[in-house]
């Protein structure tokens, strides 16, 4: 990326950029040597004088830096002398239409704008519409299955020469896998614990393991009669195009079992591309006719009522166009389905508290649609069924920094808001300032019910009894009034501002991104206008300087 900038990007006449934004507001990983490129101080200000462009951004405006990275993106490249085609598009999972509500009437006026200013040539054809540009790769079926069969082994691999990756994860042996809500709580939350001995990882608070989950036998099998596919087959990948990898996760040659198994994600709820792929491939007029209208703009309602509502799954749909399903080439596979996404876990454990185990908490998503059959998280669910004491279980795995860092100094507070599951990461950060003696440990939890699910009551308690730990807990239905984290804080003003303002304090905020981290950031600005007099915009401005500082950091999920 890097390499093509330094040589390309000054001479090119239009550009169009895609981004997301990750943690705090930084650009992803992928991203990172290109954005250090652009925001030199030795760029001359007429560099991309010569370049048109425009910026999409993938966000979602649940995080306070909804879009960062694209609105900063198209503020710089106008500082290098760039001409915007477009104001900067900024796509919001949130919108109940996902990011194309935004999207469509921006690329309508996108192409308007890049046909206008360079026109297709007289000698090129545009593809019409209904065919479907050629698949990626091929799958070139076997005869017979290969005598010597490595698929197992290919997922775990041969002395690997770094630490776990995505590409080469760590086969980690489960060791317990327990529920630590009561059985009369309505969610069933599991703390999952591995044996990471000899794998090389190493992580610290903060930081999150990756999981990449597999698809249910059932599911499996379902998705195979639907298309027509023999699970016991084998095939070789083949790219179209010179210079395209293979898929690492999966192996050469591969069963469709394995591929439907560990790769293809018949569960994820289909985006609009889906549609868009299968009504070209499809050779039933009245299943073609109801896909396009589903993949076109003015059908995007309708498209939302019948598959984002309920949450339809891929899999589903299938079922429900099994003309079109038992049609659909085997080439088209992995342009049809997207890849089964790792799922990441805060880490809830330390090091130096548990050498050589890593231990993460899940909770189990399960819930009802109109549809017949509940929802299920992929990975929650699959990891929830996984049983060590029927015998061994083995989870591919590897970790990665996180978006929460604590300080090293020694007497440094950290304040630590995490209801709910979100109190994850604060167990390995308490277990690693406590292993290292550093003091200052205040700790906001809140859940439903003490006794229903209160996780580590009794870690916690022993630590607060040692002087190790503040505690101050929130439990929402034991009054009539619910109390939150909020509230706690509201009530502990002169406390906070004391740690904040005063001592230097770190503060830290995890879980759902639904209401409570806009709730938490209300709570922390009253704190400020009442026990810091400060006004109501200088109370904004001491949030939003913390926030920069890195003294306020959240990592919450939707």
């Amino acid at each position: 990326m890097c390499l093509f900038v330094e040589v390309n990007l000054i001479s090119e006449p239009l550009v169009i950029f895609v981004c997301a934004t990750a943690g705090q507001g930084d650009p992803p990983d992928n991203m990172k040597n290109f954005w250090r490129f652009i925001f030199r101080k030795n760029l001359p200000p007429t560099s991309l004088c010569q370049m048109d462009f425009a910026v999409l951004g993938l966000g979602d405006s649940s995080y306070a830096k909804f879009n960062f990275v694209a609105k900063k993106l198209h503020r710089r490249l106008l500082q290098l002398g760039g001409s915007a085609l477009l104001p900067a598009c900024l796509g919001d999972d949130q919108h109940e239409l996902g990011p194309d509500a935004a999207i469509d009437p921006w690329l309508h006026d996108l192409w308007e704008k890049v046909l206008g200013l360079y026109p297709v040539p007289p000698d090129l054809g545009v593809i019409p519409p209904g065919v479907p540009l050629p698949s990626k790769f091929t799958l070139r079926f076997l005869p017979e299955a290969p005598k010597m069969c490595s698929e197992e082994q290919h997922v775990a691999g041969a002395d690997p020469p770094g630490p776990p990756s995505e590409q080469q994860p760590f086969l980690a042996p489960m060791v317990t896998n327990q529920r630590v809500t009561s059985p009369s709580h309505f969610q069933d939350v599991r703390l999952i614990e591995f044996d990471i001995t000899g794998s090389g990882l190493s992580f610290a608070a903060g930081d999150v393991v990756l999981i990449r989950p597999q698809n249910q036998a059932s599911h499996v099998q379902q998705f195979c009669r639907v298309l027509g596919l023999d699970p016991d087959q084998y095939f070789t990948l083949l790219p179209r195009e010179p210079g395209v990898p293979c898929p690492t996760q999966l192996p050469q040659p591969c069963s469709v079992r394995h591929l439907v198994s560990h790769y293809l994600d018949v569960a994820s709820v289909p985006r609009r591309s889906f549609f868009e792929l299968l009504a070209c491939l499809s050779p039933h007029e009245l299943e073609r006719e109801k896909l396009l209208q589903f993949s076109a703009p003015q059908g995007q309602e309708e498209l939302y009522s019948y598959c984002n509502r309920p949450r339809r799954s891929v899999l589903e749909v299938l079922c429900d166009f099994p003309h079109t399903a038992g049609a659909v080439p085997a080439d088209y596979l992995l342009d049809l389905i997207p890849p089964i996404r790792p799922r990441a876990f805060s880490i809830a454990s330390s090091l130096l508290a548990h050498p050589s185990r890593l231990q993460i908490l899940v909770a189990v998503v399960h819930y009802r649609t109109r549809l017949k059959e509940p929802r299920r998280g992929l990975c929650s669910s699959w990891l929830a069924s996984l049983d060590p004491g029927r015998g061994p279980v083995q989870v591919p795995l590897w970790v990665r920094p996180g978006s929460l860092t604590f300080p090293e100094t020694p007497d440094t507070p950290v304040i630590m808001v995490g209801p709910g599951t979100g109190v994850a990461p604060f167990r390995a950060a308490v277990q690693e300032r406590v292993a290292r003696g550093q003091t200052g440990n205040f700790l906001f939890f809140g859940c439903r019910w003490r006794d229903q699910d209160f996780y580590w009551e009794s870690e916690w308690l022993e630590l607060e009894r040692k002087g190790c730990l503040t505690l101050f807990t929130a439990f929402s239905r034991e009054q009539e009034r619910k109390v939150y984290v909020q509230h706690r804080l509201r009530e502990l003003g002169p406390l906070v501002w004391d740690l904040l303002d005063r001592r230097g304090a770190y503060f830290y905020l995890a879980g759902n991104a639904k209401g409570m981290p806009a709730d938490v950031s209300e709570a922390l600005t009253s704190v400020f206008r009442e026990e810091g007099g400060l006004s109501g915009p200088d109370a904004a401005n001491y949030l939003a300087r913390l926030q920069r500082t890195m003294r306020f950091q959240s990592e919450t999920w939707a």
